[in-house]
């Protein structure tokens, strides 16, 4: 498979790829899969990780539900620590997206992540390993299918099924777009994951707002910082 491919070349001198296996094993005992939101979630926060040139930039916006609108932004500029390898995403990614949170002002229920949580050949993706640092109720929601198969629809969903398990929703936010895929990250139930992406997700659009919008900041601090 594809994200089996990790090149000898690739990685940081030092860096063991089954240590990193090893601690993706712990992360995926450690994520909790209740729900730690009410009923009514209020605000949620969306982060973005882009990168130029040996910088990465990590976005954190917080959105309002009722109005959708951005009441809180954060960016933050890190050196690059790692290249990217598949299914190890969250090594490259969760220092700047968590620098970018710490920055953040106002405070949020729930965190929207641009990858993966459980929907994940560890059931550790990036979601995962960022929820776990924050220790808050985390969704992992990306926008190609990583692994696994699309089961039967119902309507706009449908289960992602691995190895004879259920580990994410693929979406269907907008019947004009291609679905998104929604997992648990951490201290959510992948139901209220796909409840709370359809809250925060604009009449016709595909991303839930929350991500939208950070990717938004995300493309014009890439411009300005760099």
């Amino acid at each position: 498979m594809g994200w089996e491919r990790v090149r000898h070349s690739e990685i940081p001198k030092g860096f063991l790829v089954e240590r990193a296996r090893y601690a993706q094993r712990r992360i995926a005992e450690l994520v909790i899969e209740e729900d730690f939101v009410g009923t009514h979630v209020r605000r949620a926060a969306g982060v973005d990780v882009s990168f130029r040139e040996n910088y990465a930039i990590g976005v954190a916006v917080v959105v309002d539900r009722d109005t959708f609108s951005v009441i809180d932004v954060s960016i933050a500029k890190t050196e690059v620590r790692f290249p990217y390898i598949p299914t190890l995403l969250g090594f490259r990614e969760t220092y700047p997206a968590y620098k970018a949170l710490k920055g953040l002002r106002e405070e949020y229920d729930v965190l929207f992540v641009d990858g993966n949580g459980r929907l994940h050949p560890y059931r550790a993706g990036f979601a995962c390993q960022l929820g776990l640092v924050i220790d808050k109720p985390t969704i992992g929601v990306a926008k190609s299918l990583l692994i696994g198969e699309i089961g039967n629809w119902n309507n706009d969903v449908a289960p992602v099924i691995y190895q004879g398990e259920t580990i994410g929703v693929a979406l269907k936010t907008s019947p004009r777009a291609k679905p998104i895929y929604v997992s648990v990250g951490h201290k959510i139930s992948l139901w209220k994951a796909v409840q709370v992406t359809r809250d925060f997700t604009r009449t016709g659009l595909r991303e839930p707002e929350p991500l939208r919008q950070a990717h938004n900041y995300s493309v014009k601090a890439r411009r300005e910082i760099c």
